[in-house]
């Protein structure tokens, strides 16, 4: 025979809803043992009686019976109250208020510990309610610790990660197994433009300052628009709308989000100016595309994130942009085409990638966001100006070109270069100028520029429009003094 204990699946057991509390329990097998003991006794005294008393009639032994079934329900209505009572005091009314105290601490009252026994109770039951009051307290302070080292791992974890990846992790009991699955996302991409010439340049301290409040200000508005920031190096920062969870407008919101993020720099730099700091200028690359999304990397150590073809045209896409731009790729255009303000798609053929790397520059978006960027007009002509310089183009991997261009300036605005050079330039080639000139005992450093527009050819040199994206804050203030005294005139 097997003695086993029965497993909980072997068979149907009664729900917990249909289980009896314990007053019924009690009273009602008390009350069928009294009635069966009498009915005992009152078949036991019947049949004395008969073989007994021989002269009985029927009529003696009906009103023999009476009278003792009369007696039995004396006692047992003696026993019933009398027991149910004791019972009541002693056993009944101590188990229903530690019941009822369990009750109250599953609907999370607070004062579900506490438990007040009559001092009639047994000591067995008075240990059952200190022993459960000990276990809550320890259980209260073991909960009450896990759910401060939780909120402390959201809260400090939620600043390197995001707080949905953090949550994530925390609870699914795969969240820290290496490993992904492919998803479509949408990514947006943000660098400074000249960070690093303007960190130079810097204190190193104010420099920081500076950056954490531009990441400040970026990093609220990428969660407000729900993205996830997945990396920030620097400078730049890699942002993800799509994961963990997808939604059919990631796109959307990447690219409002992008705009968002220009005219949230603009008040930023108004607000540094105020304080006498240079201003920052940021460019943003937006695409949409297949990746691996999940851990990466070994169990020594690890990052959730995203890999594939999709991250590098997006960095791409934002090598290209200039300051205060936001460049879509076409993939992401294809999705949001019929809510964005855009202008004609560039294209330019890339290292690495097989087809033209298509953008559009994008200048608003309508509902359910009706955003747009905020745009600081700038003088068509400029500044009339014959400066002589020399020019080298980046290539791939910020390599600076053996080769130079001999090149001279026709026009000068704050942000923006008209000049001849002689060699023709693609569109969005990355120049390095010098002016081989000093200014009152200043010589002018390195400045960076890409090349945004091509003019016709004059006198066989070719003039193009270069946008600055790098350029020491000294050298600037001299361009702006040239602007002013020559619009003055």
């Amino acid at each position: 025979m097997n003695n086993a204990p029965q497993s909980p699946d072997a068979g149907p057991r009664r729900p917990a809803a249909e289980s009896e509390g314990v007053r019924k329990v009690l009273l009602k097998g008390i009350f069928w043992r009294i009635l069966i003991i009498e009915g005992i006794l009152l078949v036991w005294s019947l049949a004395w009686r008969i073989f007994t008393d021989h002269q009985a009639t029927a009529a003696d032994l009906f009103w023999y019976a009476v009278r003792i079934v009369i007696l039995i329900g004396v006692i047992i209505l003696f026993i019933w109250f009398t027991f149910r009572r004791f019972l009541s005091r002693k056993i009944i009314e101590p188990l229903e208020a530690i019941s009822e105290a369990n009750r109250r601490f599953r609907e999370d009252d607070n004062g579900a510990d506490g438990i007040d026994l009559p001092p009639t109770a047994p000591r067995e039951i008075r240990d059952i309610a200190e022993t459960r009051r000990a276990m809550l307290d320890t259980i209260l302070k073991v909960s009450g610790e896990r759910l401060r080292l939780i909120n402390f791992i959201r809260d400090t974890f939620g600043r390197y990660l995001s707080r949905k990846v953090v949550d994530r992790i925390l609870e699914s009991p795969e969240g820290t197994k290496i490993g992904g699955r492919r998803e479509t996302v949408t990514i947006l991409m943000s660098d400074i433009r000249g960070f690093t010439s303007l960190s130079q340049a810097t204190d190193p301290e104010l420099m920081v300052r500076l950056l954490n409040r531009y990441l400040d200000r970026m990093s609220r508005l990428i969660l407000r628009y729900d993205g996830i920031i997945d990396e920030i190096i620097g400078d730049s920062i890699l942002a993800v709308f799509g994961v963990p969870e997808r939604r059919g407008d990631d796109p959307h919101r990447a690219v409002a989000c992008a705009l968002a993020m220009q005219n949230a720099l603009g008040d930023l730099d108004r607000e540094m100016a105020a304080e006498g700091h240079p201003p920052l200028e940021m460019g943003i690359g937006v695409n949409t595309g297949d990746v691996i999304v999940g851990n990466i990397g070994s169990e020594v150590r690890m990052k959730y994130g995203i890999v594939g073809a999709a991250v590098n045209i997006a960095s791409r896409i934002e090598s290209n942009t200039i300051g205060g731009q936001v460049l879509i790729g076409e993939s992401t255009y294809r999705e949001v085409q019929k809510t964005v303000n855009a202008d004609p798609p560039w294209a330019k053929m890339m290292k690495g990638i097989k087809q033209p790397l298509v953008v559009y520059p994008v200048h608003g978006m309508g509902a359910p966001y009706n955003i747009a960027l905020t745009r600081i007009p700038e003088e068509q002509e400029g500044l009339q100006i014959s400066l002589p310089f020399r020019c080298w183009l980046v290539e791939e991997g910020k390599k600076i070109s053996d080769r130079y261009f001999s090149g001279e300036t026709l026009s000068l605005t704050d942000g923006r270069i008209t000049a001849r050079i002689d060699a023709p330039l693609a569109v969005f080639s990355e120049v390095k100028m010098s002016f081989d000139f000093c200014v009152d005992a200043h010589c002018f450093a390195d400045i960076y520029a890409k090349v945004a527009e091509e003019g016709p050819a004059q006198e066989s040199k070719d003039v193009h429009t270069l946008h600055l994206t790098a350029i020491e804050p000294a050298d600037r203030r001299i361009f702006q003094q040239w602007i002013r005294e020559g619009t003055a005139r």
